[in-house]
């Protein structure tokens, strides 16, 4: 079986991305597919560089059983570009930047992360980070419909 790379990004890493990465993470496991999928996550800015997630983002996830803890902020790198399969960004602007820093010959592997979802019409994943609480519980709502709808993918490719 073949293996596969799944880099998520948003802007700082510490609020939808470490999520994404951790419920994703979350998913692979339960299907036993660890060693096969390479997961991580990056935001385009500099902010969090060695930051844990946001305490409420570790909240609401730990609330769901997904611990990130151990999870720390990086910012993206050129070479993210050819080491993961997909680089999925968490809304417009996020994957704006990454266009502009991608290889021209890698740019397909871009893409928004609720392009897998089933359940939400939306494009993006709301940046929860100015808002509410219930805002950090939408975000966990969207990333665990994408997260299955990407895992169903990737598990056809796996084959």
């Amino acid at each position: 079986m073949k293996k596969v790379s799944v880099l998520f990004c948003c802007m700082g890493n510490i609020c939808r991305s470490p999520t994404a990465e951790a419920v994703f993470r979350a998913r692979v496991e339960e299907a036993g597919l660890a060693q096969h999928i390479l997961i991580d996550s990056v935001g385009t800015h500099d902010y969090h560089i060695g930051n844990p997630p946001d305490t409420r983002t570790q909240r609401a996830a730990l609330q769901r059983g997904y611990d990130m803890s151990m999870l720390r902020g990086r910012q993206v790198e050129v070479a993210d570009f050819t080491r993961f399969d997909y680089v999925l960004a968490m809304d417009c602007a996020n994957l704006g930047i990454l266009q502009r820093l991608c290889p021209v010959r890698e740019r397909g592997r871009l893409g928004l992360f609720l392009e897998y979802a089933s359940r939400h019409d939306e494009r993006e994943v709301p940046d929860p980070y100015y808002g509410e609480a219930d805002g950090f519980e939408r975000v966990l709502d969207m990333v665990e419909d994408a997260s299955d709808g990407l895992l169903r993918h990737i598990q056809k490719t796996l084959i």
